[in-house]
This record gives C-alpha cells, structure tokens and sequence, in this order.
C-alpha cells in the first residue's frame, strides 16, 4: 500500500496543477488501448485493462481520501471495474473471431459492421434504464458529499455509456463510436471541472481520434467481408455458401 500511495502522490508540478504519474502512465496506456481498438488489434483489450487497474486506483484513492481536493468520482472508480470484466470478454471474442476466420497473426482480428435495428434499440433502451438507475445509485453512495444532482447525472452518462461503448467494440459494430462521442461530450467537461485535467485531455483527444476511427471501421465494413464460414463476424460458423 505504501508503494502504492507512492505512485499515486508522486507528481509534477505543471502551472497550477499536480501532474500525478500513476494518473498520466494509466491515461497512456488507455490511449495505446484505443489506438489498438482503431486498427482492430486483440492485444488492444490487455492494455487496455492494464490502464484500468491504473485508473481505479486514481479514482478510487480519491474517492476516499480528496485530500488534494479533486472531486471525488464514483462512476469513474466503478467503471474501471466493469471495464476490466467487458474488456475481458473482448479479448477473448476477438481472439474467437481470429481464430475462427483464420487469420493472418498481423491481420486485424474482425471485420467491422453496422448493428441491426434490435441491436441499437436495445442499446439504447439499455442506455435510457441505466442512466436512470445509476444516477440515483450515485446519489445515494454521495449523499454526504455536498455536490449538484446533474454531477451525478453527468457521471451516471459517462459510466453507462462507457459501458455499452466497449461491449459494441467487443461486439465490432461501427456505432460503438458514436456512443464514445456521446460519452466524451459529457466525459471531457465533467472531468475538467472535478480537476481531472490529464484524463480529460485524453478525452479531449479522443473526440478526433473517434471521429477518425469511426470512417475507418465503416470503410472497413464496406470493403471487407467476414469469410464464409464465419456468421455474423462472429464465433458460430455456418455452411460455406456455393
């Protein structure tokens, strides 16, 4: 634990600003992440959750100790969690996916493609109940914390979407970009305001990085086709087609 309070209070002094290490170390890996997930690459999702395990312990000290006076966020602390358990099962879809199609060990794991009308109502019926659920767990969790009720709105917004955004990756449907929009829209404000400055930065960065991403995988799901065997660019395989 002392080691771990080390890594968290070791900082630099930028302007006005504490430039904690373990906060910036998590936010690159979590760019490397992102990175990986734009060129369809499975080792995205193991560093991608190396950069979670960072992020929570960034969150989370703060959430119980905002002796440096940032803002304590809950979703943010919880959503690394979650991240972990859904980047897990990406990784070993996109290693399915992979194997399955045969592919080359440089070639990109899936072919992208656009979710069917049942896959976006239920996200977005998923996206409506979470955001109302969450909010009012985290307005019950920061009771004693003296902060506005659209904070926890905010935060509900962030950690539900992230959510749904990183399951449509691990799915490989081009409209898990448009929910990372929608999360950063809200993500790169809030995480300003509670001092959060190097994750909201990545954030920031991500609302071009996502804009590029996005072309790419529906280029990619235009020019690119699954293999025969593969149904629905997923693991469950199918008779080839004469």
């Amino acid at each position: 634990m002392d080691i771990l309070r080390w890594l968290y209070e070791a900082s630099i002094p930028i302007g006005g600003y504490e430039l904690h290490w373990l906060e910036l170390i998590g936010v690159l890996f979590g760019l490397a992440s992102a990175v990986g997930g734009l060129v369809r690459r499975v080792w995205a999702w193991p560093v991608g959750i190396v950069g979670n395990v960072l992020l929570f312990f960034v969150y989370i000290t703060v959430t119980f100790d905002a002796a440096d006076g940032r803002a304590p966020l809950f979703g943010q602390s919880g959503r690394q969690i979650f991240f972990i358990i859904t980047s897990v099962y990406g990784w070993w879809r996109w290693n399915q996916v992979k194997k399955a199609a045969d592919r080359p060990a440089d070639a990109p794991a899936i072919v992208p493609r656009w979710a069917t009308a049942r896959e976006r109502v239920t996200l977005l019926v998923t996206m409506v109940v979470g955001v109302l659920v969450v909010q009012q767990v985290f307005a019950v969790i920061g009771a004693g914390w003296p902060a506005p009720r659209w904070y926890f709105w905010c935060d509900a917004w962030i950690f539900v979407g992230s959510m749904l955004a990183t399951y449509a990756m691990a799915r490989g449907w081009n409209e898990f970009w448009l929910v990372w929009i929608a999360v950063d829209l809200v993500g790169v404000p809030l995480l300003v305001h509670s001092g959060y400055l190097p994750t909201a930065v990545l954030y920031g960065v991500y609302s071009v990085f996502v804009l590029y991403g996005f072309v790419a995988w529906v280029r990619a799901s235009r020019t690119e086709r699954p293999t025969p065997e593969i149904e629905d660019a997923g693991v469950a395989r199918q008779p080839a087609r004469g």
